[in-house]
């Protein structure tokens, strides 16, 4: 496990995040439809708080797309790098997820976050945040839809309805499982939305969550339980 130190700059106060957000928003690239589905390796990273002790720890696990066999896992510990406020978690996680992922022995591929990309009230979730610090396509897979509106998908695993921030579609509603509750994906960098809807659906063959995301929340809590043991 690697031990991680909050970055020398990092932003202390809401004022110099959004200016952050402000800043590296402009850099999401949103012209590149990003690595066909079933192909090469995807990644899900996930992290877990103890924050009576001011703890997070990170997980990243590698899969191979094809099979969704465990390629290759890491995990890092570090100190919660900014208090909580809502459109700015992505602050108290970057720097552990980033530990996580450098710690990796082979390159992670598409990257998943249990969270948003551009569905997030500045259009700059965790997704977009960390594909643009690490250069990697990413999205956002989440659970609930936080601030937006949507239709009900059709009940059929594979139905989708647009995710809207007024008229403005930030992503979508994706049915991966039948009669199941949908979950809500969103582009962060250098994938399309369709794609990203599409690896959605190859990674949760017989789950609502992607397997990137449950086998990197089982493997941080397990981490977590050990770094505060």
């Amino acid at each position: 496990m690697t031990t991680v130190r909050i970055p020398a700059g990092w932003p202390a106060t809401e004022e110099q995040a959004r200016a952050v957000q402000d800043e590296l928003r402009e850099r999401v690239v949103l012209d590149e439809p990003g690595p066909p589905p079933g192909t090469g390796r995807v990644t899900g990273v996930d992290v877990a708080y103890d924050d009576e002790r001011d703890v997070v720890v990170a997980a990243a696990v590698v899969l191979d797309a094809a099979t969704r066999e465990v390629v290759a896992e890491a995990t890092a510990v570090g100190r919660v790098s900014f208090p909580y406020v809502p459109g700015l978690l992505a602050f108290r996680e970057i720097p552990t997820v980033m530990a996580a992922l450098d710690a990796l022995p082979c390159p992670p591929g598409l990257v998943v976050c249990d969270g948003y990309g551009l569905a997030h009230p500045r259009r700059f979730g965790l997704a977009s945040h960390l594909g643009v610090l690490t250069g990697l396509p990413t999205i956002g897979v989440a659970k609930n839809p936080f601030t937006f509106s949507y239709e009900e998908p059709g009940v059929r695993r594979g139905s989708a309805s647009p995710l809207l921030a007024g008229t403005d579609e930030v992503g979508r509603a994706l049915r991966t499982q039948d009669g199941i509750k949908p979950v809500f994906v969103s582009v962060g960098h250098r994938v399309d939305l369709g794609n990203a809807c599409a690896h959605t659906l190859a990674l949760t063959p017989e789950y609502r969550l992607p397997e990137t995301t449950r086998r990197a929340d089982s493997l941080c809590r397990l981490a977590l339980r050990q770094a505060t043991s």
